[in-house]
C-alpha cells in the first residue's frame, strides 16, 4: 500500500477541515441519477418521430431513475470502496443498471404494456445510458481520487496514547490507503522518558490537558483513544474529560486485536464481537451443497453403472483379489472414513497404515490399475461415499494420515493443515483441476495444492462447484500427474 505523508502536520492544515466525503458521494448520485433522466430523455428526441407522445416515455425514465438510484444504494455503488476503486464501482454501476433494465421489462410483462414501447428505443436507450453511467463514474473517481491526494477529504485525527498501542495504531492508518485521515500527532500524559517523543515524524504534542485545548481551538475533528483496556480506570478518566469536547471519540482496539484487524465486528445483542473465521459452507449454503451432492451422484451412478461393471469385470480378469479397495482417510472435522476405490494395485501390496503415495512406473501397479489411475476411473466408487454423506463431488481431495511429502508427514509440513478438513473432502477438486494432483513427492507441491484447497473453502459457491466439475471433465481427456 502506498503510506500518507508522514510529516509533522503544517499548522495551517491544522485550521482547515475536511470536506465530508458525504458530500461528493450526493453529488454522484445526483449525477448519475441526471444521467438516467437525461439519456432516456434524449433518446426519445433523437430517434423517436416527432408525433409520438412523450408522457409514456417520460414515465419509464422517471421509473427507472428511481430504481436505478434505490438498486445502486443497495449493491453498495456508493460505499466507500466503490469511490476510490474504479473495478468495484463499474462492477456495482453495471450490476445496478442491468438490475434497473430487468426490472422494467418484468414490470412492462406484467402490466401488458410492452408493446406500447419501441423496441430499439429501449436498446439504445440502454446501451447509451450503460455507457453514459460508466463514464461519468469514470471521470467522478478519477476527480475524488484527485481529491483525496490532495487531503481534501481527510478528517484531523489526535491519538491519546503514544505507546506501543497507540503506534500500532499508526502504522495501520499510514499503511491504508483508503483511509481518509490526518494524524495531528500523539497525546499522552506520560512525559517522564516512558513514551517516545515521536512516531513515523508525527510528534506526541502534550498531555490530556494540550489535547483539551488543541480541540477548543478546533484544530480536531476526532480522537482516537489509544491506551490498553485492561487500564479501566485511565480509560474512564481520560474519555469523561474528552466527553465534554464538541468531537467524535473512538477507542482503538488493544494491542492483540490488531493481529486479527480486518475481521468483521458484529454485534452479540449490545456487545460487539470480533468474527475471527466463519463456518465455511453453512446455513442454507451447506443444505444446497448437500443437495448437489445427493441428486449429482446419483445421476453419476446410473450414468456410470455400465462403465463401472465393465471396470469390475476387468480387474477380476486382470489379477486375484477383491475388486473394490477400501483405504482409511480424513474427513470432515477430521472424523476418519474408509474411502471407496477399485483395487488398481496387487491384492498383496495393499497398505492400510503406513501409506505410500503410487509413483511413475510403480510395481505395485497392476495393468488395469494403471489405466485407471491414469483415467482417474478407479475413483467412481467414492460415488458411493458421496451417497454416504462421507465426501463431496467437489471439495479438498482425502488424504491417508500417514502420507508423506518430502519425508515429512502432511501435518508436519504446514502446521494448518487441518483447516482442510472444514468441509468434506471431494472426489475432485479445485487443487486438482489447476494441475495439483497426483504424488506430493516435496513440501512446495503439498504447499501448493494446500492453498488451492483452503481458496476454494473461502470462495465456495455453487457456481465454483459447477465449474470446478466443467473442468475435472476436461482434465479427465486431457489426464496428467496421475499415477
Amino acid at each position: 500500500m502506498n503510506k500518507i505523508d508522514t510529516s509533522v502536520v503544517p499548522v495551517a492544515a491544522l485550521d482547515r477541515a475536511g470536506v465530508p466525503l458525504d458530500v461528493v458521494v450526493l453529488v454522484t448520485r445526483i449525477v448519475e441519477f441526471g444521467v438516467v433522466v437525461l439519456t432516456g430523455l434524449l433518446a426519445v428526441d433523437l430517434l423517436m418521430p416527432s408525433d409520438t407522445t412523450d408522457v409514456i416515455y417520460s414515465r419509464i425514465v422517471f421509473v427507472a431513475a428511481v430504481a436505478f438510484a434505490v438498486l445502486a444504494e443497495t449493491v453498495g455503488s456508493y460505499d466507500v470502496e466503490a469511490q476510490f476503486s474504479l473495478r468495484k464501482a463499474w462492477q456495482r454501476v453495471a450490476t445496478a443498471w442491468v438490475t434497473t433494465t430487468l426490472f422494467l421489462v418484468t414490470l412492462g410483462f406484467l402490466l401488458k404494456t410492452s408493446d406500447e414501447v419501441s423496441r430499439g428505443w429501449a436498446i439504445s436507450w440502454f446501451v447509451a445510458g450503460g455507457t453514459t453511467l460508466l463514464a461519468t463514474r469514470l471521470a467522478m473517481t478519477i476527480w475524488v481520487r484527485r481529491l483525496k491526494r490532495r487531503g481534501t477529504f481527510n478528517q484531523r485525527v489526535a491519538i491519546f496514547g503514544a505507546g506501543a498501542q497507540g503506534a500500532r495504531l499508526a502504522d495501520y492508518i499510514l499503511t491504508t490507503d483508503k483511509l481518509t485521515i490526518t494524524i495531528v500527532g500523539f497525546f499522552d500524559d506520560r512525559q517522564d522518558g516512558r513514551v517516545p517523543t515521536s512516531h513515523h515524524g508525527i510528534p506526541v504534542l502534550g498531555n490530556l490537558t494540550t489535547l483539551v485545548e488543541t480541540i477548543r481551538d478546533n484544530r480536531i475533528d476526532q480522537v482516537i483513544v489509544a491506551l490498553p483496556w485492561s487500564a479501566e480506570a485511565r480509560l474512564q478518566q481520560v474519555v469523561s474529560r474528552l466527553a465534554l469536547t464538541p468531537v467524535r471519540i473512538r477507542l482503538a482496539p488493544d494491542l492483540a486485536s490488531f493481529v486479527f484487524a480486518r475481521r468483521p465486528v458484529v454485534l452479540l445483542g449490545d456487545v460487539p464481537v470480533m468474527t475471527l473465521f466463519e463456518r465455511p459452507i453453512s446455513g442454507l449454503d451447506a443444505w444446497v451443497k448437500v443437495a448437489e451432492d445427493r441428486v449429482l451422484a446419483s445421476l453419476a451412478i446410473l450414468l456410470f453403472a455400465v462403465p463401472m461393471l465393465l471396470i469390475a469385470f476387468a480387474i477380476r480378469l486382470d489379477s486375484p483379489g477383491p475388486i473394490f479397495f477400501r483405504q482409511p482417510r480424513e474427513g470432515f472435522n477430521n472424523r476418519p472414513f474408509r474411502v471407496w476405490k477399485f483395487r488398481s494395485m496387487y491384492h498383496n501390496h495393499a497398505q492400510l497404515i503406513e501409506i505410500t503415495q503410487a509413483s511413475r512406473r510403480d510395481p505395485r501397479v497392476t495393468r488395469v490399475g494403471a489405466i485407471l489411475r491414469r483415467t482417474s476411473l478407479d475413483e467412481l466408487p467414492q460415488l458411493f461415499n458421496v451417497l454416504q454423506g462421507d465426501m463431496s463431488l467437489v471439495g479438498p481431495r482425502p488424504h491417508a494420515p500417514s502420507t508423506r511429502a518430502g519425508g515429512r508427514l502432511f501435518s508436519d509440513v504446514l502446521s494448518s493443515y487441518a483447516a482442510r478438513h472444514k468441509v468434506k473432502p471431494g472426489i475432485t477438486g479445485w487443487a486438482q483441476v489447476c494441475g495439483w494432483r497426483g504424488e506430493t513427492d516435496t513440501e512446495d507441491k503439498l504447499v501448493k495444492r494446500f492453498e488451492h484447497d483452503l481458496y476454494y473453502i473461502e470462495n465456495w459457491s455453487i457456481w465454483f462447484d459447477f465449474y470446478v466439475l466443467a473442468r475435472t471433465v476436461v482434465a479427465l481427456i486431457v489426464p496428467s500427474n496421475a499415477f
